[in-house]
């Protein structure tokens, strides 16, 4: 029994260290699903403009007056991601390279839309975030990211079973953050959220 311990200690271990090297990013992606992602226009703020194709969100004044409907958020400026992820893995790639405030990760699907949210794996939220200048892994409380370099393009890996979610710097294959053994409860889909209309947009890198 202490050896299986030790045994799982140390996969644990390895585990952790392969995540911190570069371009572990682009042998992962082998194995997980690359989805063409698109936004869903049902849930976007009403802040948030959606470019014709679906991949690009931009926060634009005044608001849109939209329909009212229970996928949409209102109390914070998000839209999600056509996709819904109960099982397997997949990854997806965004542009945030003129974008100077954002979130990005999965959260449930029954998030709360409405009233006082705080974006945080307690309330089903799983992301990091950009903000004056910082980055932040969206625990509670906040964790400080120290990055070597401004993120052009950020990978967000979704390891369903595993109850992982991680993201990648795309430009070097760096870690940047991942939220380990989570217990998800649900589907799960692509959360984005912009902070105020000179934010800049966020684009999903279209799969060839």
């Amino acid at each position: 029994m202490i050896v299986y311990f030790l045994s799982e200690r140390k996969k644990a271990q390895f585990k952790s260290a392969w995540r911190e090297i570069p371009l572990y990013a682009d042998w992962r992606k082998e194995e997980f699903q690359t989805v063409n992602l698109t936004l869903d226009a049902a849930t976007a703020h009403p802040a948030l403009f959606l470019s014709e194709e679906g991949r690009r969100v931009t926060w634009q004044e005044p608001c849109q007056e939209l329909p009212s409907c229970p996928e949409r958020f209102v109390s914070i400026p998000c839209v999600l991601g056509q996709l819904h992820v109960s099982s397997e893995r997949y990854f997806w790639e965004v542009e945030v390279q003129d974008t100077h405030s954002w979130d990005l990760g999965v959260c449930r699907n029954n998030v709360a839309r409405k009233g006082r949210v705080t974006v945080s794996p307690q309330n089903g939220f799983w992301a990091i975030r950009l903000y004056d200048g910082e980055y932040w892994g969206l625990t509670s409380p906040e964790t400080s990211l120290t990055l070597k370099e401004k993120l052009c393009r950020v990978g967000v890996f979704v390891d369903y079973k595993a109850g992982d979610v991680s993201f990648y710097n795309m430009t070097d294959g760096s870690h940047i953050y991942t939220f380990s053994k989570q217990a998800f409860y649900g589907g799960l889909r692509p959360l984005f959220r912009l902070w105020s209309s000179d934010s800049g947009p966020l684009t999903i890198v279209q799969v060839d």
